[in-house]
């Protein structure tokens, strides 16, 4: 039995990778500030701290506590939109208290460090779809700038401390328990809406593309790489692009509800397209995503209407 630290674990990615570590017989214990987080997603058999990443005295009383054999670290500023209005919220959550954990992490570093970075903002508008780690990231918002801090902040203590890490940078993720209130997830936005017979607003024309992966792919690839070797980067998604107006006549489809949808002006920083090639992790670990993204969206909705009755 291994004994994981999960900072975000009362999230989205985060609770269903605490479900995961549970069921396999791990002690799990959860850093969240619940911010984005809700107490019903927390595992009744996980160790509870309502902290925030930035407090580093209560970070420390709990590293002294505890002796981590790995750390997933989930908790973050995940709005991109967020981002732009506040880029000094989103550097401080996500890169300062990445910074809090390393240096407590160092005094006794985990076998590994599992780090939820992003791809579908990571390389900006890049030349090559599906776009390859190999690609050097320029992104063009804050909120995937900060990401790539810490990217680099991980290397540098992976190089200097010997603290073992990947760096997973995941496609769209989508599925049960996304915060719809939070503007970070549009599949899970548009069925709220379309349940509560609210029209959808898409910014843009609809046909820019995301890389969509249901969240029991990523849990899979998590933990995945909780038990191998591997330290670096890896693209973590389908490979395949889908249009936000295919996503909003997919759910339509499926809920058979009367609903419209208006367009916006598109925001600042988000590109046009994003396509993650997993050739790296497929050749490396065989793994590869079992949900198409119809069979992801139908399990979603019927989370989503589970929750409405």
């Amino acid at each position: 039995m291994a004994k994981i630290l999960v900072t975000g674990g009362a999230g989205f990615i985060g609770s269903h990778t605490v479900d995961r570590l549970i069921e396999e017989g791990n002690e799990v214990v959860v850093i969240d500030n619940l911010s984005t987080g809700f107490l019903k997603n927390l595992n009744e058999k996980s160790i509870f701290f309502n902290v925030d990443i930035r407090d580093r005295k209560r970070l420390k009383e709990i590293f002294e506590k505890y002796k981590f054999d790995f750390v997933f670290h989930f908790a973050a500023q995940i709005n991109v939109r967020k981002g732009e209005e506040d880029p000094f919220f989103d550097v401080d959550v996500n890169v300062f208290g990445l910074l809090n954990l390393l240096e407590e992490l160092k005094k006794n570093p985990p076998k590994k460090i599992i780090f939820s970075s992003t791809g579908g903002v990571m390389y900006g508008m890049p030349d090559i779809y599906p776009t390859p780690e190999s690609v050097e990231p320029f992104p063009t918002c804050i909120y995937a700038i900060s990401k790539l801090t810490c990217e680099k902040l991980l290397y540098a203590y992976w190089k200097n401390y010997d603290i073992n890490f990947v760096a997973l940078r995941y496609g769209n993720v989508y599925g049960p328990r996304q915060n719809y209130l939070s503007e970070a997830g549009v599949i899970a936005i548009f069925i709220s809406r379309i349940i509560e017979s609210k029209e959808c607003v898409i910014f843009g024309d609809g046909e820019q593309t995301r890389d969509f992966i249901y969240v029991d792919d990523v849990v899979d690839v998590n933990m995945l790489f909780m038990k191998n070797e591997l330290n670096g980067i890896f693209n973590i998604g389908t490979g395949v692009e889908t249009t936000v107006n295919r996503i909003f006549d997919i759910i339509k489809e499926n809920i058979k509800m009367d609903c419209k949808k208006v367009y916006g002006p598109p925001k600042k920083g988000e590109p046009r397209r994003s396509c993650l090639s997993i050739e790296k992790v497929k050749n490396l670990t065989g793994w590869f995503p079992k949900y198409s993204i119809e069979e992801g969206i139908k399990k979603t909705i019927e989370w989503f209407l589970s929750q409405n009755q």
